[in-house]
C-alpha cells in the first residue's frame, strides 16, 4: 500500500468511527431532544427523580402562594395534568395565572418540582412556540389559529 492509499484509509477510517459516535450520541438523546416536558408528558414518562428537565405550560389559576422568603408556589397545567413546582427567587415581572410558562429544575421524590429558573411570556401575544404547540395537541390552545 503507498503512502496515500494509507493516509486515505485512515482519513475515511476516522470519519466511519466520527460518524456511529455521532449517530449513538443523537440515539441517546432522541428522547431528550425537546425545549420542555409538559405535564402529561411527565406523567405518561415516569421521568426518574433528580433529572434535570424543562417543565412547560399555563400557570394553574387560583395557586401562586408566596411566601416571605422568596419561595412561591404554584402549578403547571396543561389542562389535562399538572405539576406542583416550588421555586426560591424572584419571578420575572410578567409571571402570572393564566399564562403560558417554562421553568427549568428537577422532580423530587415526592413529585413536586423544584425549579431554580422561571421563564414568562414577554408580552401580550406571546407564548413561548412548544407551549402552544403542546396545547394544540392536547386540544385546549384557546389562542389565535
Amino acid at each position: 500500500m503507498t503512502r496515500k492509499q494509507r493516509r486515505l484509509t485512515l482519513i475515511g477510517s476516522a470519519g466511519a468511527v466520527l460518524a456511529v459516535a455521532i449517530g449513538l450520541i443523537m440515539f441517546a438523546l432522541s428522547d431528550q431532544i425537546v425545549f420542555f416536558q409538559s405535564p402529561s408528558d411527565i406523567a405518561e414518562k415516569q421521568i426518574p427523580d433528580g433529572q434535570r428537565i424543562r417543565l412547560g405550560g399555563l400557570v394553574e389559576e387560583g395557586t401562586i402562594i408566596r411566601a416571605d422568603d422568596a419561595k412561591v408556589s404554584f402549578r403547571v397545567t396543561d389542562t389535562v395534568n399538572t405539576v406542583q413546582v416550588t421555586y426560591t427567587g424572584i419571578l420575572p415581572d410578567l409571571f402570572r395565572e393564566g399564562q403560558g410558562v417554562v421553568t427549568e429544575g428537577v422532580i423530587g421524590p415526592d413529585g413536586v418540582f423544584a425549579a431554580d429558573t422561571v421563564l414568562a411570556k414577554h408580552d401580550e401575544n406571546y407564548m413561548p412556540t412548544e407551549v402552544a404547540e403542546a396545547l394544540k395537541d392536547k386540544g385546549v390552545w384557546q389562542g389565535e389559529q
